[in-house]
């Protein structure tokens, strides 16, 4: 179990080191010990208690109101390249060392190693929180929906459905391992979606908006509910008059934050060690090698502040980092976990992350980013005699190995001499990674981010994207028009 000291006032700036974990030192200690025991060569420890809340609100209807913490603790033993993992929702002594026990249990490689003297590590860099869950009524949850339903609903007779969401979490953990290290860390996440059906003359669209950031309930400080329920409902309707979307090989322009999306989905995955060690991966065995365009600079940030993917240490304690993935066209680094790093023989880059206690650390993104350029947003549409601006990008599937991919286009209309007309539906951006990385020929100097849920594994993990308007000269589009 967990003990809590009293919640931090309303004018500390930080949620510091407000918890004192049961799991003394000596006790993990034991832990480590046992699962050093039959001669695995690492060990460690993950537990959380996460408090966690969403309240959903469909057709001005409160739909579901929910809550509850989450409390547990894994043990891993890891032995050459291998690794076993166990968990369990008993922090007390028996509960870990029963973990410990089952994760060594495959494990017999001679004299037990000695656990190191555990010494507190101290994040990078924090994450301030004003309005922390607890300090913050359910009700006001509900509040915050039904504003956002009002603007959507009042931006035009055309919006006939809304669903609203907000949602957040507070996760103390701790990582303890046999080398020595000891990290605390709390963390704590708020998000809000809204997403609009318009319905007109038959046809209906979609629309959405997603803010979400580590902190607490003053994310609606700078995202009023409002402007999020009003910009998803105008996407839809945006879209009602929308024609099919012409299909060959054009010039695309991608809205800036509306790109992240495709360098997340068919540049970062393929970036992340554990597929560049399967040799699943297209980029592997590049570094240094110019991919991208000279105009294109790229990292995985998780240092920041307040940033949806941010935290202080990564699922397995190693610092937040800012990793450079291109610098200048040329690629710059893998995102790494401890374990990867040492089979690839790179330093470990800050990304093991898990979705809870009952999981494994896997190398995952962060806050992925092309970084801005010089050129004026308006211009490279300007300068653009035809193709498709790309407002807003949907799912869509890659495939690492090959850089292969194929993307929806959620929000699109054509530019036509340097100006955007009518809207089109069905577009679909078929296209290689490192291919499109290279024939990016202009990067404004404006950003924009996005936040979503990435799947991975069967894992999900928070994480943000976020581009500049980019403008890839030439990429085949998929549609129905002509």
């Amino acid at each position: 179990m967990w003990a809590w000291l009293p919640a931090p006032s309303h004018e500390e700036a930080e949620l510091s080191a407000t918890f004192v974990p049961l799991i003394e030192e000596s006790v993990l200690r034991k832990v480590l010990a046992a699962a050093l025991a039959t001669g695995a060569r690492f060990a460690e420890v993950f537990a959380e208690r996460r408090f966690s809340r969403s309240v959903r609100l469909e057709d001005r209807r409160v739909e579901e109101l929910s809550g509850g913490i989450d409390l547990g603790a894994g043990v891993r033993v890891v032995w050459g390249e291998s690794s076993a993992y166990a968990y369990t929702n008993r922090l007390d002594l028996e509960g870990l060392l029963e973990a410990a026990r089952v994760a060594r249990a495959g494990v017999h490689e001679g004299s037990p190693l000695e656990v190191c003297d555990l010494t507190e590590a101290h994040p990078p860099v924090k994450h301030p929180v004003r309005l922390a869950p607890e300090d913050v009524p359910q009700s006001d949850m509900v509040e915050v929906c039904r504003r956002a339903d009002e603007a959507a609903r009042a931006v035009d007779p055309a919006v006939s459905q809304v669903l609203v969401g907000v949602g957040d979490s507070r996760q103390r953990i701790l990582i303890a391992n046999s080398e020595g290290l000891l990290v605390h860390e709390d963390r704590v996440r708020t998000r809000l979606t809204c997403h609009v059906v318009a319905v007109k003359d038959g046809e209906f669209r979609t629309g959405g908006e997603g803010p979400g950031a580590a902190c607490g309930f003053e994310l609606f400080d700078s995202h009023p509910p409002e402007k999020v329920g009003r910009l998803a409902a105008e996407r839809a309707v945006a879209m009602l008059p929308a024609r099919p979307a012409p299909a060959g090989e054009m010039t695309v322009v991608l809205a800036a934050g509306g790109g992240g999306v495709l360098f997340h989905e068919a540049c970062g995955h393929g970036l992340e060690a554990d597929l560049v060690a399967k040799q699943a991966s297209v980029y592997g065995g590049r570094l240094g090698e110019r991919i991208a365009s000279p105009l294109l600079n790229g990292v995985d940030d998780a240092t920041d502040v307040n940033a949806w993917g941010s935290f202080g240490f990564d699922d397995e304690g190693t610092p937040a980092q800012r990793t450079v993935l291109f610098s200048n066209g040329e690629l710059g680094g893998y995102l790494s976990d401890r374990l990867r790093a040492r089979e690839l023989a790179i330093q470990a880059s800050g990304n093991g992350r898990r979705q809870s206690y009952a999981h494994l650390p896997i190398p995952r993104m962060t806050n992925t980013y092309i970084l801005p350029g010089d050129s004026d947003p308006q211009e490279i549409i300007r300068q653009t005699a035809k193709g498709l601006y790309a407002k807003g990008l949907g799912g869509g599937e890659v495939n690492p190995a090959t850089g292969d991919f194929v993307f929806g286009v959620d929000e699109g209309y054509m530019i036509e001499n340097g100006e955007l007309t009518y809207p089109v539906r069905g577009a679909n951006l078929v296209g290689n990674g490192p291919t499109v990385l290279a024939a990016v020929d202009a990067v404004g100097s404006d950003f924009d981010t996005r936040q979503g849920m990435c799947g991975k594994d069967g894992q999900g993990a928070p994480v943000a994207f976020g581009t500049p308007t980019l403008r890839i000269a030439r990429i085949t589009v998929g549609g129905t028009g002509a």
